[in-house]
């Protein structure tokens, strides 16, 4: 259990960049991506700003039997899944295939994908045995897609926590590390930008209905309305560091060094939520104080009792801003399952530049007793982060990233 597990290798792809690099340079200036959605008309809807990636050519990067195979979840997943192989310096095959293992998250992703089955249904009764066998060939490619074409036969699994999902996953791929296998792809991707998923999430009652990209997420904001939602995410492969210092690792980016998770009590009981306490359990579990964490990535849900509850959390570990705290998410937009992932590189970039990077658009609310970074990006030492995430119903998960000498 005294074996640190380390990020080697990153894949990611938000709306505002497609690989390491590109994403950086816009997340660590502030650049927003967020805009009228493109994927449909969204006109009909309340709710018409989205984060879209819109430079991603799947056809030019996977096989062409996959494409028809899958829908644009799956394929964010499987380039970013080579891409971070590609940045830890790995070919799959130089790791005994039973030591390698997957384990991801996802939230909405699949709405594209059971709305073009559905269409199947409705346009051709006799189609219900080929799309019966597509809802199933669809689970596989999220649970077991990037093992199969990685040739991964390790523990493999996917965790469904809502935005908080993201975290629980590189929390399960760290317990796997611990347990003996020397590599574990983790993160999570979704991609709910289809007319099907686009009524489900506003049937939620929480996304934002403003029609101005630099004022329509704005948490911790006076005018705070709602989220917007994005698409992408990000995956990471973890291995032991005494692995990964043994085969001569190009890239160490940092480690996983804490966690926690709790679930929010029954709604009317009077107790408060369990973010404070997840903060709290992460922070024992790496073995720091509160003293020692130099920035906290904010799940930032963008409604004021959420805004609220996350700030009286911070403000109750730290004391009143006492902390820097960021949402670079605001840029994107709330990614799902793949948003804390994000996070949790944007933590490992910014040890790595130390630099925090701003909260895109938002003018923080005197009511909320934190230092949030806004407008410009912040400069100071950066040697341990907190990333919190948060789903819908209750979940609660928090990560203490460390910079590795």
């Amino acid at each position: 259990m005294s074996a640190r597990t380390v990020i080697t290798g990153i894949g990611v792809a938000t709306p505002n960049g497609v690989g390491v690099d590109d994403f950086w340079a816009a997340t660590r200036v502030g650049k927003n991506a967020i805009g009228r959605v493109t994927r449909f008309d969204p006109t009909p809807y309340p709710s018409q700003l989205a984060g879209e990636i819109s430079d991603f050519a799947a056809e030019e990067l996977l096989p062409g039997r996959l494409l028809p195979q899958t829908d644009r979840m799956t394929r964010l997943a499987l380039v970013a899944a080579d891409c971070a192989f590609k940045d830890a310096g790995l070919q799959p095959g130089e790791i005994p295939e039973f030591d390698m293992g997957v384990v991801t998250a996802s939230t909405a992703g699949g709405f594209e994908f059971g709305q073009n089955e559905l269409k199947k249904l409705w346009s051709q009764g006799s189609e219900y045995v080929s799309a019966y066998q597509s809802f199933a060939w669809f689970y596989a490619v999220n649970s077991g897609q990037i093992s199969i074409r990685n040739g991964m036969r390790g523990p493999s699994g996917v965790v469904v926590s809502d935005h908080a999902g993201g975290l629980d996953a590189i929390a399960q791929a760290r317990r796997q590390i611990r347990k003996g296998s020397k590599l574990i792809v983790s993160g999570g991707f979704d991609a709910p930008v289809c007319t099907w998923g686009w009524v489900a999430q506003i049937a939620g009652g929480r996304m934002s209905t403003s029609s101005d990209p630099d004022r329509a997420y704005l948490p911790f904001d006076a005018a705070a309305d709602g989220y917007v939602p994005g698409e992408g995410g990000a995956l990471i492969t973890l291995e032991d560091e005494r692995t990964a210092r043994e085969r001569g690792a190009q890239n160490i980016y940092g480690e996983i060094a804490g966690y926690g998770s709790t679930f929010d009590p029954k709604p009317g009981t009077g107790r408060e939520p369990g973010l404070r306490r997840a903060i709290e359990v992460a922070l024992a579990d790496a073995g720091v104080g509160a003293d020692r964490i130099d920035v906290v990535f904010a799940d930032a849900a963008g409604t004021p009792r959420l805004d609220r509850e996350e700030a009286d959390a911070i403000s109750a570990v730290f004391g009143p801003s006492g902390v820097p705290v960021t949402a670079p998410k605001t840029m994107t937009g709330r990614l799902y399952s793949g948003a804390a992932p994000v996070d949790v590189v944007s933590a490992v970039l910014a040890v790595r530049e130390g630099l925090i990077p701003p909260t895109a658009n938002v003018e923080l609310s005197p009511e909320y007793a934190i230092d949030l970074v806004t407008s410009q990006p912040r400069s100071a030492p950066v040697r341990t982060a907190l990333v919190l995430a948060r789903g819908y119903g209750g979940f609660n998960s928090a990560v203490v990233v460390r910079a590795v000498d």
